[in-house]
């Protein structure tokens, strides 16, 4: 016991002491974690330029220019007219997109005809042509509603039957675990993580293989007597503390500081953050103990966790991706742990809801770290053929 008290010392010793760890695991993480916060200090995609096309001008186009001023999301930069001039504006990059009312909208919308309001977005920007679309939409489909309404009341009709005919159906619209689309909220958690996932395997792929770079495998092999289970178990126990300590700053200083997460799930989260990073050691533990090069382990381990993001479903359903996509985000523990996340942090779900997450990740420690010990034995095990070779010529 004394010595494998040692061996998780010792590795702290070597975590805080050499460069190429605490770069990794402590300074990287401080500056990685404030950088995306600060990326997305605006929070949310407002005041988009936009245009307006109106060859109505009546007080009808006027009220709706006046009731889309009034959106945060929309900032009403110019007027343009024709489609020619909308594109060439979008071309370069001066408005998101255009709105178009066309002539004679308001003595068509009096003679209950259809009106056709066309909106121009430039889609290559997915998110803000989404949020100009549902700030337009909302404003023309109340405008156009109040119009009729504001009708009928004048010819004597009751309110609410002119309601009734204005807008006979009435949709009520309730975003969930983040209402006001708030890039800061939602974005930076997932960036934060993913980024622990990659730091985390990195780190602990240099946990064995670097002993032999700094030559002290010897005095390694010495201290375990010879046990790779010991040694791995050791680094293991190191890596998982030193992660916590990046835990707590990114639960208790980063997201307080820039006000998001959400603290009654800080536990839990704590919980699917420890399976992750235990995941991501067994992971990095393999590695260290398949390949004695080290450029060659992290040329692998940055192949392997780099798409993480893309592959998790974060931005895009993994459902919708070719089933060999799907294949690929399943050998990452990052995958699982986003399900997780999503259930008992966003959403403040009781952890049940996550045990088969869970369990996935659970799986990736049962099959690395064995495989890790069986490699990592055989290293050893060279270390003490050499030495029984030695002393039979000695």
């Amino acid at each position: 016991m004394n010595h494998f008290a040692y061996l998780i010392v010792r590795e702290w010793k070597r975590i805080f002491g050499l460069k190429v760890f605490y770069l990794v695991m402590l300074v990287v993480p401080v500056l990685l974690f404030s950088f995306y916060a600060l990326i997305y200090q605006k929070e949310e995609a407002k005041h988009l330029s936009v245009a307006i096309w109106d060859d109505d001008r009546s007080p009808v186009s006027r009220q709706l220019i006046f009731l889309l001023e009034q959106r945060d999301a929309l900032n009403i930069t110019r007027r343009v007219n024709s489609e020619a001039e909308v594109e060439r504006l979008i071309q370069q990059g001066k408005i998101m997109g255009a709105i178009h009312f066309p002539g004679n909208m308001q003595t068509d919308i009096y003679s209950r005809h259809a009106v056709n309001v066309t909106l121009y977005t430039n889609a290559a920007y997915l998110v803000p042509a989404k949020m100009i679309y549902k700030a337009v939409a909302e404003v023309v489909i109340t405008g156009g509603a109040g119009v009729i309404l504001n009708k009928l009341v004048k010819t004597g009709m009751e309110a609410d039957q002119a309601m009734a005919l204005a807008n006979p159906v009435k949709l009520n619209s309730y975003q969930l675990y983040n209402s006001s689309y708030n890039y800061q909220e939602y974005l930076v958690p997932g960036l934060i993580t993913v980024g622990m996932q990659m730091i985390l395997i990195i780190s602990s792929m240099l946990a064995l293989n670097y002993e032999w770079k700094t030559e002290t495998m010897q005095e390694l092999y010495e201290l375990s007597n010879g046990s790779a289970l010991t040694v791995i178990t050791a680094k293991t126990i190191a890596h998982l503390v030193v992660s916590w300590v990046n835990f707590v700053l990114i639960a208790f200083v980063v997201f307080p500081f820039f006000d998001i997460g959400v603290p009654a799930a800080t536990f839990k989260f704590f919980i699917i953050y420890s399976f992750l990073s235990v995941a991501c050691i067994g992971i990095g533990m393999f590695i260290s103990a398949l390949f004695k090069d080290v450029m060659l382990s992290g040329d692998t381990a940055l192949f392997y966790t780099s798409p993480a993001f893309v592959f998790s479903g974060f931005t895009f359903p993994r459902w919708a991706m070719p089933w060999y996509d799907q294949y690929y985000a399943t050998i990452m523990p990052y995958t699982p742990f986003l399900d997780a996340f999503f259930k008992v942090y966003y959403m403040d779900l009781p952890f049940h809801y996550a045990q088969a997450d869970v369990n996935r990740l659970l799986l990736f420690c049962a099959v690395m770290f064995p495989t890790a010990v069986l490699l990592f034995q055989r290293q050893l095990n060279t270390i003490s053929d050499e030495k029984t070779i030695g002393a039979v010529h000695n």
